[in-house]
């Protein structure tokens, strides 16, 4: 099973990732591959894991550097090696970390590789879950292989539903394959949904959205840069449990 997380920078993304990280490994589904796809990397700390290496910095080393390839192993063979170090261990929980955006220069061989290898590595885990970036660049780039799970992450605004839907689009203009789409509204008061949010949604075609309420104790971890696992007992906790148990605990085997 993988699942992806999308949209704009600030909506909640990594939180949403952390905390269903953490009810995946609640439901027994293990071993779980976090994927943390955003340059500005904090999917770790949300985890509790010290990040101690990217595979940015390894593609920046076939690029830059150029490595010595020892005798009689191929590139693609040293590239996939160099990536299975790269991943770092957890309990229960392992993370791989993209790292910072390309330089100049071609990428498409090393991207392509990586696809592969990340692809492969992936099938040592009952689930993926990706931390995207503010955007689409490592779905549009198919550095990431196909998803099962594509949740579009908005705050509780009519613009952040806007921008969801043009996410969407883009997805589906790139043809991204995505088994299902879910949207996501962060942050939402004991009110409920306004009234412009809800006609944006309605109008959208995005279908039924799913509600994270606003939680202060996560707000907190957050301010204060702690991880985010170990608060499934709060409010937004509980929800991100039922969001599992509501969309993904068939396709879980």
């Amino acid at each position: 099973m993988k699942i992806a997380i999308a949209g704009k920078g600030g909506t909640g993304k990594t939180t949403l990732s952390a905390l269903l990280i953490g009810a995946l490994r609640e439901r027994g589904i293990i071993p779980i591959l976090a994927v943390d796809a955003d340059p500005n990397d904090n999917l770790g700390t949300a985890l509790g894991i010290e990040v101690t290496r990217t595979l940015g910095e390894i593609r920046e080393d076939f690029i830059d550097r150029r490595p010595d390839i020892p005798a009689g192993m191929t590139k693609g063979a040293l590239l996939e090696m160099r990536m299975h170090e790269s991943v770092i261990e957890g309990r229960g929980i392992d993370l791989l970390v993209m790292g910072r955006p390309e330089g100049p220069g071609c990428y498409c061989f090393v991207n392509n590789l990586l696809r592969k290898s990340i692809d492969e590595l992936s099938r040592n885990y009952r689930a993926v879950v990706i931390d995207n970036e503010a955007g689409m660049e490592h779905l549009s780039r198919k550095t990431v292989a196909a998803v099962d799970r594509l949740f579009l992450v908005s705050d509780h605004t009519v613009k952040g539903i806007k921008t969801a839907l043009r996410l969407k689009k883009l997805a589906d203009d790139m043809a991204v394959s995505v088994a299902q789409t879910r949207l996501i509204v962060n942050r939402v008061g004991v009110d409920g949904l306004a009234d412009a949010v809800r006609w944006e949604i309605e109008n959208s075609g995005l279908g039924p959205s799913f509600i994270l309420p606003e939680d202060e104790a996560v707000a907190r971890a957050c301010r204060q840069d702690t991880p985010l696992v170990g608060l499934m007992e709060t409010p937004c906790g509980r929800a991100v449990r039922k969001l599992l148990d509501d969309t993904l605990k068939k396709d879980v085997t």
